[in-house]
Parts: C-alpha cells; sequence; structure tokens
C-alpha cells in the first residue's frame, strides 16, 4: 500500500494535446524573438540556478520528456547533471538524479521541500487536497499523518491483519489452482490485481461474502481513477489556460469519476455507522478505525470529516492497489526469467515452509533472507513510482551551490538513482544477492540510494503493510507451484518493455503456467 510517496501523479508521457500544440504553437513563434532579445539578461539572473537543458518558447522543456519520462529525464541528466532545473509550461521544476541530490531534498531540507503542489485533478477528486498523499504541508496535513502512523498503519495495526493476509492469500493460490487445471496458462496479471485489490477492499471496508461483489465495486473506480491521474490538465502547467481542460472534457471526466467514489464511500461508511449503532464488535477495519477517532473527545472531530475520510480512502485504494499488483507482477516475471534464482527461492521457501505442514505462516517469513532480498531487488529495478510524487519548495532555498527559488516543483527521478552505476554494480542486471549479509541496503528511507517509498517526512505510511502482504503472496507462490513460460517461451523471450501511467507497468500482461508442488515430490528428488 504506497499511499504517500509512490503514487505518482505528475508527468504524462505526451503532454501536449494535438489541439492544444494547434493553439500555442503560434504563440510559441511570437515569442521567440522577444526571448532572443532578453536572452543576455536572463543568463545574468539564472548564472548560480541548476543547469537546463534548451527550452523551447512558451511550452519550455515539454517536449523533451517524451514516451516514458524517467528514462528521457535520466538521460538528460547524464547531460547536464543530478540536478537540472526544467521549465514545464510556466512551472519552473527541479529534477533530482542521484543519491546526494536526494538527501539534499528529503533530509537535509526535508522541511522547506514537504509541500505538494496544487494539481487540478487532486483538487476535485480529494475535496480541496484534503487527503495525506498530495496534501499541502501544514498543520492539518501533520495531524492526518499522524492518525495514519498511529491507528491505521502502525506496526500493530499491521500484525494485527495477519489473519486477513493469510486469507487472501489462500483464496488466490485457490484460484489459481483452479485456472490452471481449466487452462494452458494462467493471466497472473489479473489475479494480482484482484488480490491487491481485494486485501485492501477487506482491510479498509471489513469483511465482504464474494457472491456480494463489494470487492469488484473497487476495481474499475481504482482503475479509472489511476488513469484520471496520468492525464495531462493544461491548467497545471499554463493557469491562464485551465479553461481548455473543460472544453477538453478533462474536468468532466474528473468531476463523474468524483461523484462515482462518493457514491460508492458514502455508502460504506454509512453501511459502517449503521452496524456501530447496532454495537457490532466484529472485525475492525479502516473505516471502523477512522469513525472512532471522528467521535473522540481528544479533538480529532472536526479533522476527520466525510470528505476527509474519503479522501484518505480513495488514497488508500489508489495508492495500494496498483503499485502492490505490478510488484508481484515484476517479481514473478524476473524469477521466471531467472531459473536459477527461482530454484534458490523454492528452496528456501520449501525447506523452512514444510517444517509447518505445508503452507508458509507469517512467522517463517523472518528466515527467509533471499525473498526479502528478492523483493528489495523487484523494488530496485521497477520501482513502482519511477518519479516520486512532486513536492513544492515553500521558500527560497539552496542546496548544492545552487539557489533554487520559492514554488519551484521538484521530482526525484527514483528509477535513475536505484540504477545509477556508480553506486550499483551492474545495476541494469537482476541480482537479489547484492541485498544479502550485513549493511545491505533497506528501503526505509535512510539509504538514498535505494528510495522506493521515497523518504522523510513524505515517506510512504503503508510501506510495512505493503511488504508484509508482498512477501506472504510471493513466498506462499513459489512454495505451491512450479512455474514456466507459456507455448514453449524462454526468459529471453518475455517483454518487459514498459508503459508509463500512475504506475510503471509492464505493456505486456503476464501469462504464466503454474504446475501445482506438494511435498511428496520433494521427497521423490531426495
Amino acid at each position: 500500500m504506497a499511499m504517500s510517496s509512490s503514487m505518482p501523479l505528475l508527468l504524462p508521457p505526451s503532454p501536449l494535446p494535438t489541439l492544444f500544440v494547434i493553439l500555442v504553437l503560434p504563440l510559441s513563434l511570437l515569442l521567440l524573438l522577444r526571448l532572443g532579445l532578453k536572452r543576455n539578461n536572463l543568463r545574468a539572473r539564472t548564472h548560480d540556478m541548476p543547469p537546463s537543458p534548451l527550452k523551447l518558447p512558451f511550452v519550455g522543456n515539454f517536449h523533451q520528456l517524451g514516451s516514458l519520462p524517467h528514462r528521457s529525464l535520466h538521460a538528460l541528466s547524464q547531460k547536464h547533471g543530478p540536478l537540472m532545473l526544467l521549465r514545464l509550461g510556466q512551472v519552473p521544476t527541479l529534477v533530482v538524479s542521484s543519491p546526494d541530490g536526494a538527501r539534499d531534498v528529503m533530509r537535509n531540507h526535508d522541511q522547506v521541500f514537504a509541500s505538494r503542489p496544487a494539481l487540478k485533478p487532486a483538487k476535485v477528486l480529494f475535496d480541496g487536497t484534503t487527503d495525506l498523499a498530495l496534501a499541502p504541508y501544514g498543520d492539518s496535513w501533520r495531524q492526518l499523518r499522524k492518525i495514519c502512523a498511529s491507528h491505521l498503519l502502525s506496526s500493530i495495526r499491521v500484525q494485527s491483519y495477519r489473519l486477513i493476509r493469510q486469507e487472501e492469500v489462500g483464496f488466490m493460490i485457490r484460484k489459481i489452482s483452479s485456472q490452471a487445471s481449466l487452462t494452458t496458462s494462467v493471466d497472473m496479471s489479473e489475479i494480482f490485481y484482484s488480490f491487491a485489490n481485494d486485501i485492501l477492499c477487506r482491510v479498509v471496508s471489513g469483511k465482504f461474502n464474494r457472491e456480494e461483489g463489494r470487492n469488484v465495486l473497487f476495481r474499475e473506480p481504482t482503475r479509472e481513477f489511476s488513469v484520471l491521474l496520468s492525464k495531462f490538465y493544461v491548467g497545471d502547467y499554463f493557469p491562464w489556460l485551465g479553461w481548455l481542460d473543460v472544453l477538453f472534457g478533462s474536468m468532466e471526466r474528473v468531476n463523474k469519476s468524483k461523484k462515482r467514489w462518493d457514491d460508492l464511500l458514502d455508502g460504506v461508511i454509512q453501511e459502517h455507522e449503521d452496524r456501530s449503532a447496532e454495537g457490532d464488535d466484529g472485525e475492525k477495519d479502516f473505516v471502523d478505525v477512522l469513525l472512532s477517532l471522528r467521535e473522540d473527545p481528544g479533538g480529532n472531530h472536526a479533522l476527520l470529516t466525510p470528505q476527509t475520510i474519503k479522501a484518505l480512502l480513495m488514497d488508500i485504494f489508489s495508492g495500494g492497489t496498483e503499485t502492490s499488483y505490478v510488484t508481484l507482477e515484476c517479481a514473478m516475471a524476473e524469477l521466471v526469467r531467472n531459473p536459477r534464482v527461482m530454484a534458490k527461492l523454492q528452496h528456501q521457501v520449501r525447506g523452512i515452509a514444510s517444517r509447518t505442514k505445508g503452507t508458509v505462516k507469517e512467522e517463517d517469513l523472518d528466515e527467509m533472507a533471499y525473498l526479502k532480498a528478492i523483493i528489495k531487488e523487484v523494488l530496485r529495478l521497477y520501482p513502482p513510482a519511477p518519479l516520486l510524487l512532486p513536492r513544492e519548495l515553500m521558500e527560497d532555498c539552496q542546496i548544492q551551490g545552487y539557489n533554487i527559488p520559492k514554488k519551484t516543483r521538484v521530482i526525484v527521478n527514483a528509477w535513475a538513482i536505484s540504477r545509477d552505476p556508480s553506486h550499483w554494480e551492474a545495476p541494469d542486471e537482476f541480482k537479489p544477492e547484492r541485498f544479502m549479509g550485513d549493511g545491505a541496503m533497506d528501503f526505509k528511507g535512510n539509504d538514498f540510494e535505494f528510495i522506493p517509498f521515497g523518504a522523510g517526512r513524505r515517506i510512504c505510511p503503508g510501506m510495512s503493510f505493503a511488504i508484509a502482504s508482498l512477501e506472504l503472496a510471493l513466498a506462499t507462490l513459489v512454495y505451491h507451484f512450479d512455474w514456466e513460460l507459456p507455448d514453449g517461451m524462454t526468459g529471453e523471450d518475455l517483454d518487459m518493455s514498459e508503459a508509463f501511467g500512475v504506475v510503471l507497468q509492464r505493456k505486456q500482461r503476464l501469462h504464466l503456467v503454474a504446475k501445482p508442488w506438494s511435498i511428496g515430490q520433494e521427497e521423490q528428488h531426495l
């Protein structure tokens, strides 16, 4: 569940719609002469700012983003340096592509870099950014963060959902077994998306009857939410042209999604209020916790409005579903591409889990060092949010000798940092062993070479919850099945090309052949 720093609402892969280009290109040509006349004065004013790639009049550096912005920005940083000052439309944007730069932004000067820009879809979807992920830094955000850290996502609370994780993983395994007996291959992308959605649905809104279909109700709104957060909104970069978002129909689509979420979550909240009034003391989910805190005389009532509660729940679904499923998908893809790693992991997991009568238990996971190393390596190669959520500088600041003006937007390229050859040997290779042994890097925000969940005040509060689910799911998958690619494919045939969106996904769905395994098979090989 990556809520706060890895739900990447920021740079669209194709940020200039055709009609927009037609409208602005004439203006760009008119501005070119004027800007050329001012070039000498501009150089004098910006000599103490970070280097910048060549900008076009009016649109700035938009033309250099490409279809995969994290890769395009990485290539630009290799030419211009790990700190670059771009201009995206009218918005100055600092791009950070090194561990030292990330440390400056997220630790040394974390407080002044801790805010978020006010983005158009977020203001609608989150009622003026009353959520946690995209709210500006301030007292309300700090109180909300404290509520999440202490009551929703604390280590005790995460542990309390152990049975839910076990049951949902068990359901996933039975689903795979059923499909594997009927077809030659299983659509693991759909399996993983359903698993990530269902476990969040259970934790957020309580136990459900699958025949009722409550879990399914959240799937399409969550997918649509992800699409909306990855779209380009003219007004976010050219405020005086914001009317184009209405003309293109972008805001109408956002408003429809907002209405759909309101109707869905209002019903869930009302159901919980009715159940509470009846004295139901069953399994406590996130909605139960938030409603009880709202009635707490300690003073959370004013903060936990219906709008804020709904915004928090939307954060959890949007930040948790796709990031978890994509990480599982990439993990399984890399394992089938690397049979040696798969065999080593299965040997470890089966050796430990077989002692507990043929099932993986959460208490076994602490012994599975190689499993943990594999998940870290997957997060290094495929950070769900390759570009961390944008920050906004609250006051003028100087880092690494450069002056950065107030209101500058800041993007940390976590993908580039985790593939930096000056910090990682063979950075493009899948080598889980790099995370084995004492002193290995971790993702908890202290090692700035490896920040898939961000760092500092804005580090993802759902990190522990996400890792607990990922570890149990992956261990159970490799315990119960042997895996191979369909139709005689080899690892080299598997397409790992990327599709940029709200999370970084593989272009192709993952289809695998699952062959059930039992302890008896292991004994036959001994």
